[in-house]
């Protein structure tokens, strides 16, 4: 018996094909094409399918080196065009073209079409309900060399002030958290200035009045609230301690101390269907003026002071160990005498010190200390050698100075408990639409863009670190990048609609637990729920026949759950 010439390649596709779906089915490559420039002798893949492809790949492999996907692009040949139904060349992925992508990318006109037609497609698709909008900005560190207009600059950031940085900043819409506008800019420009270009392209991109933008003290700038208002939309964000805001604090903890306002309490729902304390807060409202020459605005402005319970639980544990470390450094400026324990012998010095360590660790006036001058009188030989019964003596005193008690000061402590926690917030919202229990509760919700920036700048897409240099590289590449963030949110966004929807769980998405079911899952573990699915190509010598891996019930109710056919895989 002779057995035929036999051939079998096997091409991984795991999630990209899910990828790859989700990205058509909100039209990016034509959203891509529309707005990046072809040249008219250019061939080979539009720009808009080589982004596409590109993008779904790094979101598929958690890479975003332009070196790696020519080769990938060689390894799964096959269902790229069976999939895309296009005519594929690994020549379209070369480190040539994809730098050029970016560099189109890069283009802040470019770049703001493709921003505004992407918003408007999903919230189309999706039947989305702009309301709430939040804004902040992260930074990105790198080994990266700087120019004086270079993007790369030194500024102020949480990692090292050794690095220079590039600064990101997202507007989000809420409560999905879907990015709807991404800026990048210099490492040391301050954040202020950056919020008014946010609010006019995310209003622009929308169309709709009434939107409440939430950012943090940054964006409190008189300038910033006043444009929001003259635009006809809402703001939140709490006042920075600085300039008389201090004193409005002030004046609104002893209003609310002296039981001059009645507290209003918020709370929240736990996970076992408690309600739990959350807040206490009242309202005054004032009129604002902003002296723009252009265009003058005159308002009424809500002020809410409120006491967060976890901010001031945080506050309280803080205070507490900085009184425990300012107490163990105090006594320990003072040891027993003993060898290599040196001692303090001027009072000056021991007070300079102890006020010192007070004001290091900010408790001056909550502790204090008593300490005590000690003389140790000794008789001592006059001269060099041995003694005797007629050689001169003298008596030798020596001075060290003791600390022997720390104390704690009651009083001072209380008051300083009672003004713990507390924070003002400015809101331009009707109360019928933002009481003080939703303000509150919504500022707390910052978590949501947090978690984008934790994705843009961890797995899958790893923004830091860069792997590029030229500035136009970086912009077009965070650009690219925060386009994965979208599609990452609204995969589970959908999902959990879905799910909630349904009152379903899916069951099987925790390897450590098969039997546990959720109704909250992440993107990250429904995409690692396609890990192995492999298609295969067996050539035999007159004939050729394809294999998938047949999906899971669990694969298929996912890909349900998205709109997606199960035949995208077959």
């Amino acid at each position: 018996m002779i057995t035929p010439e036999l051939s079998i390649t096997n091409e991984r596709i795991d999630d990209f094909v899910l990828l790859l779906a989700v990205l058509q089915r909100l039209g990016l490559p034509a959203i891509l094409d529309r707005y990046l420039p072809r040249h008219g002798l250019q061939q080979g893949l539009s720009w808009g399918w080589l982004g596409t492809i590109w993008l779904a790949h790094i979101l598929s492999e958690g890479d975003h080196r332009k070196l790696l996907v020519r080769d990938w692009v060689r390894q799964v040949h096959t269902v790229l065009e069976r999939v895309t139904g296009l005519d594929i060349r690994d020549t379209d992925f070369t480190d040539d073209r994809l730098t050029l992508l970016l560099k189109y990318l890069s283009k802040p006109e470019a770049w703001h079409a493709i921003e505004a037609a992407l918003s408007q497609n999903i919230v189309r698709v999706y039947d989305l309900r702009p309301e709430r909008v939040r804004i902040d900005a992260t930074t990105v560190s790198g080994y990266h060399a700087g120019s004086e207009e270079g993007l790369f600059q030194f500024g102020h950031s949480k990692d090292s002030p050794a690095l220079r940085q590039v600064k990101v900043m997202l507007g989000t819409l809420d409560p999905l958290g879907l990015p709807l506008v991404t800026d990048v800019v210099a490492g040391q420009r301050a954040d202020d200035p950056l919020y008014i270009p946010v609010v006019e392209r995310v209003v622009e991109a929308l169309d709709v009045r009434g939107l409440l933008f939430v950012g943090d003290c940054k964006m409190s700038a008189l300038a910033t609230r006043a444009h929001i208002q003259r635009r006809g939309q809402h703001y939140l964000c709490p006042l920075p301690m600085s300039g008389n805001n201090a004193e409005v604090l002030e004046a609104g903890i002893q209003a609310a101390l002296a039981d001059e306002e009645a507290l209003q309490a918020v709370y929240k729902e736990a996970e076992d269907g408690e309600r739990v304390l959350v807040a206490e807060g009242y309202e005054i409202e004032r009129p604002l003026v902003s002296e723009d020459e252009d265009s003058p605005v005159e308002w009424v402005e809500r002020v809410i002071v409120a006491r967060s319970e976890t901010y001031r639980e945080q506050l309280q544990r803080g205070l507490e160990q900085r009184l425990k470390r300012a107490t163990e450094k105090l006594r320990a400026l003072t040891p027993v005498p003993g060898p290599g324990k040196r001692q303090i012998r001027e009072e000056a010095k021991l007070v300079a010190q102890a006020e010192a360590i007070l004001q290091a660790h900010a408790v001056v006036g909550l502790l204090s200390y008593s300490f005590e001058r000690q003389e140790e009188r000794a008789t001592r030989y006059v001269g060099r050698g041995r003694g005797g019964p007629e050689r001169p003596t003298r008596e030798v005193i020596t001075v060290r100075y003791q600390i022997t008690s720390v104390r704690r000061e009651t009083e001072a402590l209380e008051d300083l408990h009672q003004t713990l926690g507390w924070r003002v917030y400015v809101t331009n919202a009707p109360d019928t639409e933002l009481s003080v229990a939703q303000a509150v509760l919504t500022y707390r919700d910052e978590w949501v863009i947090e978690r984008n920036f934790h994705r843009l700048k961890g797995a899958p897409l790893s923004l830091d670190p860069l792997f590029v240099k030229r500035d136009d590289q970086i912009a077009g590449l965070t650009h690219l990048l925060s386009l994965g963030v979208r599609f990452l949110t609204l995969i589970e966004f959908v999902v959990r609609r879905k799910l909630q929807q349904g009152q379903e769980k899916l069951v099987g998405l925790h390897a450590e637990n098969p039997k546990k079911g959720t109704d909250k899952p992440t993107t990250e573990r429904l995409l690692r729920a396609f890990n192995n699915i492999t298609f295969s190509i067996v050539q035999l010598t007159d004939q050729v026949r394809y294999h998938v891996t047949p999906l899971t019930p669990l694969q298929t109710r996912i890909l349900e759950l998205l709109d997606l056919s199960p035949a995208i895989y077959t």
